[in-house]
């Protein structure tokens, strides 16, 4: 056997094996509960200076549903899964190493699938995201207007001054656009509800550590699911700097994610 198809098997295996000993923990922490049939998921990897105020904008309701909140935290250093436990009635998955974004969501998604929930809602931790408008973001799937909605920051306002991402965020939309025959302004935010359904027939394409929402979207896209936008306002990062490196490394690496997903589920 190679020497490549030998390290990724050893890689592989070791990912297993650090997502079964965070779920083994989530089950001896929560014994028996159950989830509400809307989750809202945050995944987090060293936010302990923006997490808490994430988690303290969270409403009551969404649109007076009851929901579960379940925080992913990727590893990491900090107290990001201290603050996060010190919220009554918030679930945490704890990764005992940094695995990637697109790992934890793959977690989220499957912790759905296997416990019957009917509706997720992602968004991220490092405050961009306003809570209060999970609301709307849900609205198209409890209508049963789409399976897949995206927070769509051109739709609405973007507060950031970053004019590399705003470029690249029209860029993508575009190329995503033409390949799937979509006619979405945003298809790189991580901000969206996606239909729990949808997620039991795509979970199993999913592979990308990494910039997952790319591939998440085109796959879905691409097996007939519907998709729908609503307008958002995006705000800068509370606090801290972005885990996505610089704007150039996180240009190509999309770039190559959304190709590779492209070509796979041409």
């Amino acid at each position: 056997m190679a020497k490549h198809d030998l390290e990724t098997r050893r890689l592989s295996k070791l990912r297993t094996y650090a997502i079964d000993q965070a779920l083994s923990e989530f089950e001896r922490e929560y014994p028996g509960s159950s989830p509400e049939p809307i989750v809202a998921s945050i995944c987090a990897y060293e936010e302990e200076g923006n997490i808490g105020s994430v988690l303290d904008q969270m409403p009551a309701t969404i649109d007076g549903r009851a929901y579960t909140t379940l925080v992913v935290v990727d590893g990491g250093d900090d107290k990001t899964a201290t603050i996060a436990r010190s919220y009554p009635g918030v679930k945490v998955i704890e990764f005992p190493v940094n695995l990637g974004h697109g790992v934890a969501l793959q977690v989220t998604y499957r912790y759905c699938v296997e416990r019957g929930v009917d509706y997720l809602v992602t968004l991220d931790a490092d405050g961009q995201n306003d809570p209060a408008e999970m609301a709307d973001v849900l609205g198209p799937l409890l209508a049963d207007e789409a399976d897949f909605v995206v927070a769509s920051r051109r739709l609405g306002v973007d507060e950031t001054t970053d004019r590399f991402r705003k470029t690249g965020v029209r860029f993508f939309s575009f190329i995503m656009n033409r390949m799937t025959g979509a006619n979405l302004t945003d298809t790189s935010t991580g901000y969206r509800a996606l239909r729990v359904t949808m997620l039991a027939d795509v979970i199993d394409r999913l592979r990308q550590d990494q910039y997952q929402t790319a591939e998440l979207l085109i796959t879905c896209l691409k097996r007939g699911w519907r998709p729908a936008e609503v307008a958002t306002v995006w705000h800068p990062r509370q606090s801290g700097t972005t885990k996505k490196g610089s704007n150039w490394l996180f240009g190509l690496r999309y770039t190559r994610v959304v190709f590779a997903t492209w070509w796979r589920e041409r």
